[in-house]
C-alpha cells in the first residue's frame, strides 16, 4: 500500500487532483471530512466537546452548531486548544481505520489523505506518508478563483491565504508538485503521469 498525502493552499487545485486520482483508483480520504465525522451527530467526539464546552454548542437537531462553538474558541487560545486535543486524535483514530479498511481490500492501494494544513501539522502529520503531492498555483490565481467560485472580496481572499503556509514551505516538503495554473486537462495530464509513475509504467 501506498499512502500519498496531497496538500496545497486554498482554492490550489487539490480536490481537481483528488478527484482525478480517484478516478484512476486511488481510494480518497478528505481530512476536512474527517474533521466532520469526527464530530458528526451521535459521535463520541461530539459526546467529548458537548462535556467540555457545554449543550449551547448544539443545533435543535443535537448536532454541533459550528457557529456556536467557533464564538466559544475563537480568540481563545486555551478553548482551541482544548477543542483540538478532542477532535485530533478522533481524526486520526478514524483516519487510520480507513487506511487499514483500504489496506484489506487492497494490499498494493494507493490512498490519497487529502489534507490542506499538512505543513503545519509538522513532521508528525507526514508520519507514515510515503509521497507527498502539492497542489501549487500562483496566489494571484487562488485570489481570482477564491472571488469568483467562492464570492469572496479580494481581502478576505488573501486573509486567507496568508493564514496558511507559503508556498514555499509547501515546495520544501514535496516530492511531486503538480502545477495547477494551466487548463484543468493540463493538470489532469500531470495527475495521470504521476500515476503511471506509481505504478511503473512512466
Amino acid at each position: 500500500m501506498k499512502l500519498i498525502a496531497l496538500t496545497g493552499g486554498i482554492a490550489s487545485g487539490k480536490s481537481t487532483i483528488g478527484r482525478r486520482l480517484a478516478a484512476l483508483g486511488a481510494v480518497r480520504i478528505d481530512a476536512d471530512q474527517l474533521a466532520r465525522d469526527a464530530v458528526a451527530l451521535g459521535s463520541k467526539g461530539l459526546a467529548r466537546v458537548v462535556e467540555r464546552f457545554g449543550s449551547g454548542i448544539l443545533d435543535p437537531e443535537g448536532g454541533l452548531d459550528r457557529a456556536a462553538l467557533g464564538r466559544i474558541v475563537f480568540g481563545d487560545a486555551d478553548a482551541l486548544a482544548e477543542l483540538n486535543a478532542i477532535v485530533h486524535p478522533e481524526v486520526r483514530r478514524i483516519f487510520t481505520a480507513r487506511v487499514a479498511e483500504a489496506e484489506a481490500a487492497d494490499p498494493e492501494a494507493a490512498v490519497v489523505y487529502e489534507v490542506p494544513l499538512l505543513v503545519e501539522g509538522g513532521a508528525a502529520a507526514r508520519e507514515g506518508v510515503d509521497l507527498v503531492v502539492v497542489a501549487d498555483a500562483p496566489v494571484e490565481q487562488r485570489v481570482a478563483r477564491l472571488m469568483e467560485l467562492r464570492g469572496m472580496s479580494e481581502g478576505d481572499a488573501r486573509a486567507r491565504i496568508a493564514n496558511q503556509a507559503s508556498d514555499e514551505e509547501r515546495r520544501a516538503i514535496a516530492d511531486r508538485i503538480i502545477d495547477t495554473s494551466g487548463s484543468e486537462d493540463e493538470t489532469i495530464a500531470q495527475v495521470d503521469r504521476l500515476w503511471a509513475d506509481l505504478h511503473g509504467a512512466g
